[in-house]
């Protein structure tokens, strides 16, 4: 007998059919009333296939009384209730370290994007603009500016390593000094958005971080700053940063990802100072494709007793 997985988000196609072979699956993806669908088939799973945007709830889980694992495609766990998965004897998984590098590389895009002014840079072109009212407006160099950022995880190293060569100084931010880093360590986020250029958000997404990049931290930034996040919606006051974008308390901001995903505050599609992504940091063929794999793994060896490979809880 195979056994039964619940799946709330599918895998890549390739990895999908590894699945398809090796477990019966129940799409919970393509249900239409989802608690019903829940109620029918939820006695029969043992493992649940997601993502870290879709995740589990506690309420998905009162559903599923015999579930023993969860595997997730995506390094945030945040949307995984964890604590409910734990009190049920559910193990959690997640993906790190294969979307590190593809991350880290949509942060650079987004700063360069946003410091250099690129989006309307293209647009100047494309609307004739160039010629018809001369030179684009001046931009601001990279080099020997102040980059702080926010949560020097994995993705936070990777980010800093591809700044480093840029000519730019670093700073960062985090619940604690770390120990073999030479970057400078700023305990307070307002005193580093105060004396950055440009404040990069790279930190877990949960209730930890909700609302870090307030307010303060943003009229902290400037008229001049920029603010990248490369994290989740809810590390940033949303309706603050919306206010501060356009009445020019934040001079720019690039983002990746939003509060309100995959139908972000409208707001923003008329402020022309931010630079927009779909949440698609790791959206590369190889990276996606790597991430599925490792659902497929971490499934493989729960089933085959063995330790999972990437453990949350």
């Amino acid at each position: 007998m195979k056994p039964d997985v619940l799946v709330i988000v599918p895998l890549r196609p390739d990895q999908q059919k590894q699945l398809e072979a090796t477990y019966t699956l129940h799409r919970y993806d393509l249900a239409e009333d989802k608690n019903a669908f829940l109620a029918e088939v939820g006695e029969k799973i043992v493992a649940v296939v997601t993502n870290g945007g879709r995740g589990i709830t506690r309420a998905q889980l009162a559903f599923l009384p015999n579930l023993k694992v969860v595997s997730s495609s995506g390094v945030g766990y945040d949307a995984i209730d964890v604590e409910a998965c734990t009190e049920q004897g559910v193990k959690a998984t997640n993906t790190p370290d294969v979307l590190t590098d593809d991350v880290a590389d949509m942060a650079l895009g987004l700063f360069l994007a946003v410091r250099r002014d690129l989006v309307r840079g293209d647009a100047y072109v494309r609307t004739g603009a160039w010629g018809r009212d001369g030179a684009f407006p001046l931009t601001r160099a990279i080099k020997a500016k102040k980059v702080g950022i926010v949560g020097l995880g994995r993705i936070g190293k990777a980010i800093a390593a591809r700044l480093e060569p840029m000519g730019v100084e670093i700073a960062y931010h985090g619940r604690n000094e770390q120990a073999g880093v030479a970057y400078r360590y700023m305990a307070d986020v307002v005193a580093m958005a105060e004396w950055a250029d440009v404040l990069i958000a790279a930190m877990p997404g949960g209730a930890a971080t909700e609302g870090m990049i307030s307010e303060a931290v943003l009229e902290a930034l400037g008229p001049e700053g920029s603010f990248i996040n490369i994290a989740r919606g809810s590390v940033v006051d949303e309706a603050a940063l919306i206010a501060c974008l356009k009445d020019g308390r934040l001079g720019s901001a690039g983002l990746d990802v939003f509060l309100n995903e995959p139908t972000p505050d409208t707001a923003f599609a008329a402020i022309p100072n931010v630079v927009l992504h779909p949440h698609n940091a790791s959206g590369t063929v190889e990276t996606r494709g790597a991430m599925s794999q490792l659902v497929l793994d971490n499934l493989a060896a729960y089933f085959a007793g063995k330790p999972l490979v990437t453990p949350v809880n």
